[in-house]
């Protein structure tokens, strides 16, 4: 076979892509065989650009990576790192690098992407500007930030509201300054960008739109001091973030006098080839036919499979993409896809609106019935259904307002598309080639379908459509669908229980490395974590464990709305005395806590931030107090009334039952949390048939009720054993939370467990009065190990240097406070400032002082 030499000039995504599909496409049908050289601009291979704002949250960079070292060795690449392309010689094929190596080429393929755009205003390039584009870009945004108050991210599309997220994260008060009159204009419309920024707002962040930055004051040492905006206003801000839109690197191309656009972009054929028939460009620098430069990856990947297909002996052409984008900024779920702003002739929109929620829904219907697009800002979940149905032009299979309020989409399933409906845009993948991966490739898993169609490869937002439709062909095939916690986990979180705790197994590494795949994600590590919770496997902040933990357990303490956080002192029973009291009306006091007496009978402080949290704890610690663990899945709080001691009423000691069920049970981890309570008779005013496991005073013994909830979905428990006496109640119990935390889904309470548990009630009270499974001497063993060797996570975190070394507001400041953290006074307390509130409250003695900025 001829071997020929290709050069591909750029080594980000869609370069990536691009030498994926070129070596797989069969070699037997290929007229000859490529030599590949790539000249990449960066130090590093090719990484995740669509998911980069993840580096701020603790994704590594080698995470980040597409390109693993072995994929290059087999495949014979030549990588030149940071060597870029820097002329080309088209008379003679020739490619000059920066170092000034020459290569020849057969073929060129150009994949040089986009540069970020920075209106030349005034001070643009002065020091504290940046822009968003690299790893490079975000360290040296992340190292500043450091000794920063203020920052400003100039646009509000896609990247400018991730980076407005990053800079809100690291504690920057944050404004996002907008050209054009809504955020993201060119993906949502008015409605949905009014939402968009009142939830956005509602975060904390300043949005100012219609607004175009005339300039950036700098101060005498010639770092950024200000920024002056074209409608008269000025903000005082230190670091500022570009994020104003891409352009295409076209310039090899000019340079060479390749064609193209007038506003940009080398201008490419069907087949992605230039002007010049040896050389094809790729991505953000190429114009397509249809006169766009897409700046969406899944347009890139699709151009980067047409050239693969064409130096390979295939065809195929490119004429258009799709468009669609579902992600989350700040938290917030925003998609749109097909016509979203409704432009087609005779169209008509179709609106859901729900202010006080957040959520905005819009679908565009053609006058034919056909779904051509739609909108959807704060709910997102029907987005992986409806855009398959845009994209092919189906008529959608039933009332348009069936598929925008809340509880309706789950009514039509993935087997309402068509087959050709294209599921995955990245990688084109359409629902008939996910059912032939199962039906004839004999793929029996997501991860599997994953591997041989690349569908869910991509941006990710099509992952829970792609496997309902595996999980129904697999359905109608007679085939047992996988229950498994994750993609990463064939095994459930029971069945991961049971291996757990047979192997003695402590960490999450081992438990993959023998029982799963890849590296987790954010679904089967929490969950981890909480099993080796359970099974007593050390302090949660200990080792890997740290890592695993969801956002609350990372600090002990539950985070509140404007990144301050909560303080909630076990009080078994709700009994506390005097001299507890004034402790904590004094610890509020002096750090101008926020106090509140909750349904639980205990006293919430609301406030702290995360540099007080150690001092507040070591002040309760040296009181007798101990976490609650308001912020675990774990046991809270076990409610009572005054019961027989003082109440006419009482038959039995509810307050003293309380107290010992709390602190036996204080702690336990367990698949989500845990309430309960006692009532002292028949009267109920402790609402214990609300809990998780409550108990009713009788006058022969205790009642025992099982799977009650309150909440959303409000469930009365079911009597699981009547007249019991203490200590036959206390092992009950005992079995119940230990039969729980060992069968129970991820995040399931007891409620839908009870629901789902075969044999319900009836099974439960098998299992733990008659030992029907055998596995009560197990169940007894675990409950006595928890009670044996539980350990107070504050008191033990105050204890280690190491575990304390956390508790900053900023890791490359100690002791500099969180300048994001701003409150108001309100009824003689303190509340989180709205956005729209320019206050501080600031502690001066005993007293509330409001400072203006």
């Amino acid at each position: 076979m001829t071997v020929k030499d290709l050069v591909l000039v750029g080594h980000g995504m869609v370069g990536q892509r691009f030498l994926e599909a070129l070596f797989e496409q069969p070699s037997a049908e290929q007229p000859c065989r490529w030599r590949v050289t790539v000249l990449a601009e960066e130090v590093r291979p090719a990484y995740d650009r669509v998911h980069l704002t993840s580096w701020f949250s603790g994704t590594s960079a080698e995470e980040l990576s597409l390109c693993p070292p072995e994929f290059v060795a087999e495949h014979g690449i030549d990588l030149r790192l940071g060597d870029p392309a820097t002329a080309i010689d088209r008379a003679a094929r020739l490619v000059t690098t920066r170092s000034g190596a020459e290569l020849h080429y057969d073929a060129l393929v150009l994949a040089t992407g986009s540069y970020p755009f920075v209106p030349p205003v005034p001070g643009h390039d002065a020091a504290g500007c940046h822009v968003y584009r690299t790893i490079e870009d975000l360290e040296a945004i992340r190292e500043q930030a450091g000794s920063c108050t203020v920052g400003a991210v100039v646009g509000g599309g896609l990247l400018g509201l991730e980076a407005a997220g990053a800079l809100r994260a690291m504690g920057l008060e944050t404004h996002v300054v907008e050209f054009a009159p809504r955020l993201m204009a060119l993906q949502v419309d008015e409605g949905g960008g009014a939402v968009l920024r009142r939830k956005i707002e509602d975060l904390g962040v300043r949005v100012h739109t219609g607004a175009g930055t005339q300039r950036i004051e700098t101060g005498e040492d010639g770092r950024v001091r200000s920024m002056a905006l074209s409608d008269g206003s000025e903000l005082a801000v230190d670091l500022v973030v570009f994020s104003a839109g891409v352009r295409p690197r076209d310039q090899l191309a000019r340079d060479c006098g390749l064609t193209v656009g007038e506003r940009g972009g080398i201008a490419v054929d069907e087949r992605c080839r230039t002007s010049d028939e040896h050389i094809w460009a790729i991505g953000e620098c190429a114009l397509a036919v249809d006169g766009r430069v897409y700046g969406l990856v899944a347009p890139g990947y699709a151009m980067a499979d047409t050239v693969a297909r064409g130096l390979t002996g295939g065809g195929g052409e490119f004429t258009g993409a799709d468009t669609s984008t579902k992600l989350k900024l700040l938290g917030v779920d925003v998609a749109s896809f097909g016509d979203a702003l409704g432009a087609t002739e005779g169209a008509v929109d179709v609106l859901y609106a729900n202010a006080g929620a957040g959520v905005y829904k819009k679908l565009v219907i053609g006058a034919d019935g056909r779904l051509l697009g739609g909108v959807l800002v704060g709910d997102a979940d029907s987005y992986a259904m409806l855009r398959p149905l845009a994209i092919s032009g189906a008529v959608l299979p039933g009332p348009a307002e069936q598929f925008l309020v809340p509880t309706a989409p789950g009514q039509h399933g993935p087997l309402q598309l068509p087959d050709e409906a294209v599921v995955c845009s990245c990688h084109n993948v359409s629902k008939a080639t996910i059912k032939a991966a199962v039906t004839e490739q004999g793929a029996t898993s997501l991860p599997e379908v994953k591997k041989c169609t690349k569908a869910g490869t991509g941006c990710g937002s099509c992952i829970k459509l792609v496997g309902s439709i595996v999980d129904e062909e697999l359905a109608a095939a007679g085939v047992e669908v996988s229950r498994g916690l994750c993609e990463h986990f064939a095994l459930t979180r029971a069945e991961l229980y049971e291996v757990v705790r047979v192997k003695g197994i402590t960490t999450f590494s081992r438990l993959i490395d023998e029982h799963g795949t890849g590296d987790g994600c954010d679904t089967c590590k929490p969950a981890v974590a909480s099993i080796l919770a359970s099974l007593g496997n050390g302090h949660v902040l200990d080792g890997e464990q740290a890592a695993l933990q969801d956002t609350n357990d990372h600090f002990l303490a539950n985070l509140q709305r404007n990144g301050s956080y909560s303080v909630v002192p076990r009080v078994p029973g709700g009994e506390i005395t005097a001299e507890g009291l004034i402790v904590i009306g004094e610890i509020a006091r002096d750090y101008g806590l926020y106090t509140k007496i909750t349904g639980g009978q205990r006293i919430d402080l609301f406030g702290a931030t995360v540099d007080q949290l150690p001092d507040i704890w070591r002040r309760l610690v040296e009181a007798g107090f101990e976490s609650g663990h308001a912020y675990g899945k774990a046991l809270r709080t076990v409610k009572s009334c005054v019961g027989q001691t003082w109440c006419r009423y009482g038959v039995q000691d509810s307050v003293a039952l309380a107290i010992e069920l709390e602190l036996r049970y204080r702690g336990l981890r367990a698949p989500h949390k845990l309430k309960s309570a006692v009532s002292g008779c028949a009267r109920e005013c402790a609402e214990a048939q609300g809990k998780d496991f409550g108990v009713i005073a009788t006058a022969e013994g205790w009642n025992l009720y099982v799977g009650g909830n309150g909440g959303m979905t409000p469930r009365h428990g079911d009597l699981l054993a009547a007249d019991l006496d203490h200590e036959t109640l206390i092992r009950t119990i005992d079995r119940f939370l230990m039969f729980y935390i060992r069968t129970a889904d991820r995040l399931e309470r007891t409620a839908p467990w009870l629901d789902r548990l075969e044999g319900g009630i009836e099974h439960l009270r098998a299992v733990v009065l008659d030992d029907s499974l055998g596995i009560c001497e197990e169940l007894d063993e675990l409950m006595s190990r928890h009670v044996e060797t539980y350990e107070d996570e504050w008191a033990a975190t105050l204890a280690d240097p190491e575990r304390l070394r956390r508790f900053v507001s900023f890791a490359n400041a100690p002791g500099t406070p969180d300048p994001t953290v701003r409150f108001v006074p309100e009824r003689d307390q303190i509340r989180p400032a709205r956005p729209d509130e320019d206050g501080r409250v600031l502690i001066s003695s005993a007293k509330l002082e409001v400072r203006s900025r």
